[in-house]
């Protein structure tokens, strides 16, 4: 059954946020690309393109060049220009997106995307307003691409499991930390060909947010919950026969029961109780199942096997 699960999730059954996250960000990427190439059939066409169209898009790293254009603190992260960072931005996002939603459930991770380049996006532009070295340049630099809301993601699966194994084929599997690795070395070595201090400055605040994330999770205090409720209200307004309805899950049991159980209760295995199950794998996540859940996708899994 959760094998069955990781298909689902992989082939991008209905409301996953991955799919969705890789989605949009390959839309925006076509219409621009597909705007490229029609500007760029004139001679001077590609600087004419990024003067009158990408500029509206990138984060300007003016503040008062923000002013008349505030959109791009969101859109921003969801546009690009170049192929391969792009490619390597969707490869990375689906690596680490995939295991954050195997760890935390499907509603973790565009909350923590937009926080990623929402921050960002902060520390970019207070680092042109305040960085001598980076003032002189604040009138034409910009920021673009997904790499600060993928390095929240990737640091902070990192954080909530740095074990975690991948290809466990190879001698028991790697540890997640080490792609982790290898990711920040890849993406911070890129950037050096652009020489752009504040784009450090904005892949390091990204990195920061994911950390404080999960460490907030930890501690009791969701931050993707007043966004996706956001999000619930305004996919209702779309569907108005679909009715949202809000579980609440109980973190901890504080029961005594000293001695054995006067019984054990063994609940019927339906189809119903089954979605009902996997349904808040995809929400939660599996580690927050109960052990009544557990051993009911264990017998289920046992009886399609007979």
């Amino acid at each position: 059954m959760e094998d069955s699960y990781r298909k689902r999730m992989m082939l991008g059954q209905d409301g996953n946020a991955l799919v969705q996250l890789v989605v949009i960000n390959a839309v925006f990427f076509i219409i621009l690309k597909f705007i490229y190439l029609i500007y760029n059939l004139d001679p001077g066409g590609a600087k004419l393109f990024f003067n009158k169209i990408f500029s509206w898009v990138a984060l300007p790293a003016s503040a008062d060049k923000l002013l008349s254009r505030p959109w791009t603190a969101l859109i921003y992260m969801f546009s690009d220009a170049d192929v391969f960072r792009f490619i390597g931005n969707m490869v990375w996002l689906w690596g680490f997106g995939y295991v954050l939603q195997d760890l935390m459930g499907n509603r973790k991770l565009v909350p923590l995307y937009l926080y990623g380049g929402v921050v960002a996006a902060i520390f970019y532009l207070v680092s042109y307003s305040i960085i001598p070295g980076l003032k002189s340049g604040a009138a034409v630099a910009s920021l673009a691409g997904a790499n600060a809301s993928v390095m929240a993601i990737a640091i902070a699966t990192t954080t909530l499991a740095p074990d975690y194994r991948i290809f466990p084929m190879i001698n028991g599997g790697i540890p997640l930390w080490i792609f982790t690795l290898i990711y920040i070395i890849i993406d911070f070595s890129t950037g050096l060909r652009h020489g752009d201090y504040g784009l450090y400055i904005a892949n390091l605040s990204g990195a920061a947010t994911g950390f404080v994330f999960v460490l907030l999770v930890r501690r009791g205090f969701d931050g993707s919950i007043w966004m996706n409720r956001c999000f619930d209200w305004v996919n209702d307004l779309f569907n108005p026969n679909k009715k949202h309805k809000e579980t609440r899950r109980k973190e901890e049991f504080y029961y005594k029961v000293s001695g054995t159980q006067p019984y054990k209760r063994i609940p019927n295995i339906t189809q119903q109780r089954i979605d009902e199950i996997l349904d808040k794998i995809n929400q939660q996540g599996y580690r927050f199942l109960t052990d009544e859940e557990k051993d009911i996708l264990k017998r289920a899994a046992d009886e399609e096997d007979l």
